[in-house]
């Protein structure tokens, strides 16, 4: 009996030594969180800038900081996945928790996103969001900086997916 237990123990050992190794333990997974800038490029600037004109005019009047564009990595994200939700045909925060932390490997503090579709103009998506408490608590909530996908489908329907972030 003696010996079946001290067999086991050393096929328990062996099997523990075998499937992690130390450096398995100090190396850990890193994600990639590199994207192709020029993805922001592909977003419909023109409406960008419009929304968020409204948006900033909402902050000041209630006497919050202003929110500067940023026409690189969120907006790269942005259209990132407002290139997903026309892919899948629907509006959706997907893989948030990924852009999020791509935005703050960049440097940010703190991350929100508003996404829509089906709207033509700035003034329509912006009231919209605004007539929404979760969208609205976003675009009053404490961020710096505002990143854009903008994205007609095949028939012209308009996505669109803002980020949001605090540095």
């Amino acid at each position: 009996m003696k010996s079946l237990k001290t067999n086991l123990l050393a096929i328990v050992l062996l099997i523990s030594l075998a499937s992690c190794s130390t450096e398995d333990i100090e190396t850990g997974i890193t994600e990639d969180y590199t994207i192709d800038l020029n993805l922001a490029k592909e977003t419909n600037w023109e409406l960008a800038e419009d929304i968020l004109s409204l948006i900033n005019d909402h902050r000041i009047s209630l006497g919050m900081n202003i929110i500067e564009i940023d026409q690189q990595h969120a907006s790269a994200f942005a259209v990132d996945h407002t290139k997903y939700m026309i892919d899948l045909h629907e509006i959706n925060h997907d893989n948030f928790h990924y852009r999020s932390e791509a935005l703050k490997y960049q440097g940010a503090e703190k991350v929100g996103e508003n996404v829509a579709f089906g709207y033509s103009d700035a003034h329509s998506v912006v009231t919209a969001w605004l007539n929404s408490p979760g969208h609205r608590r976003t675009i009053e909530g404490n961020y710096t900086h505002s990143g854009f996908g903008i994205i007609p489908n095949n028939q012209g329907t308009y996505y669109f997916t803002q980020l949001f972030y605090k540095r």
